[in-house]
């Protein structure tokens, strides 16, 4: 008999509500250990309201979000940093005037509790531990670059690196894949899946590039008007005709795929 799979992550009758308007309906979820995990769905379908909810930007008008075996909505967003849920933005988020190691020493800085150096001069303080950090990213030759200058897909690589250095168990990326073309695309979904094996990560992830989501997810959730259409493996998927008929407008046979928005 095979042990019960441990829960990461789970959401449990999830709604938000902006006014009359009902963006996310009774959405629950288990993330098990070490899965990675596609949130997709169409333009409108509440991807993003519940990707906040879950990373805790947003608290839910109902229902709960549990994390390291609490109500996420009791724990402040230092705790759950520091219990190793931590997300990264589909537009990414750096310090643009910082150097790119000075970008991952501030999040080392955070992690053991000294934010307030963060626009001190960095010195030597976490210098190493930072350096291999963009070593695992393959970014460590423009440490002494600054943020602003790097193109648009290192910037992704180096997100991924300050995500990194904050230790996570649970990583939460937001469209990683955005905005870059399909070379650059193709090395961040290689990077994302070595990442996950060897730091052992459980990962979920919004996207919508369709070949992104089948190269690097295991399972996939599918939203459609804020409410869980389909759920499962790739395969599942792409042979659902709910789901095809979500995206293609119609039962059309031919297999979801290809980038877009």
């Amino acid at each position: 008999m095979s042990p019960t799979p441990s829960v990461a992550l789970s959401a449990r009758n999830v709604t938000m509500q902006f006014g009359d308007f009902v963006a996310v309906q009774s959405v629950s979820l288990d993330l098990i250990a070490g899965e990675r995990r596609a949130l997709i769905g169409p333009n409108g379908a509440g991807k993003t309201t519940l990707f906040n909810v879950i990373s805790s930007r947003l608290r839910p008008s109902r229902g709960e979000v549990h994390y390291a075996g609490r109500n996420m909505a009791s724990m402040t967003a230092d705790a759950i940093c520091r219990q190793g849920l931590v997300r990264t933005f589909q537009i990414t988020s750096i310090f643009p005037r910082l150097t790119v190691l000075q970008n991952v020493q501030a999040a080392l800085y955070s992690r053991h509790g000294h934010a307030r150096w963060v626009w001190q001069r960095c010195g030597k303080v976490d210098r190493e531990e930072a350096l291999d950090c963009l070593a695992t990213v393959g970014i460590d030759r423009f440490a002494d670059e600054h943020g602003a200058n790097m193109s648009y897909g290192d910037q992704k690589r180096l997100e991924l690196a300050i995500a990194l250095a904050l230790k996570p168990k649970v990583l939460l990326l937001d469209e990683p894949t955005a905005g870059v073309e399909a070379q650059t695309r193709r090395s961040l979904v290689e990077l994302i899946m070595r990442l996950c094996a060897e730091q052992k990560l459980t990962l979920l992830f919004c996207e919508h590039d369709m070949d992104a989501v089948f190269r690097i997810a295991d399972r996939i959730t599918v939203l459609h008007q804020g409410q869980v259409l389909a759920e499962g493996t790739p395969e599942d998927i792409q042979s659902d005709p709910r789901v095809r008929s979500v995206y293609l407008g119609s039962s059309h046979p031919a297999p979801i795929g290809g980038g877009g928005a």
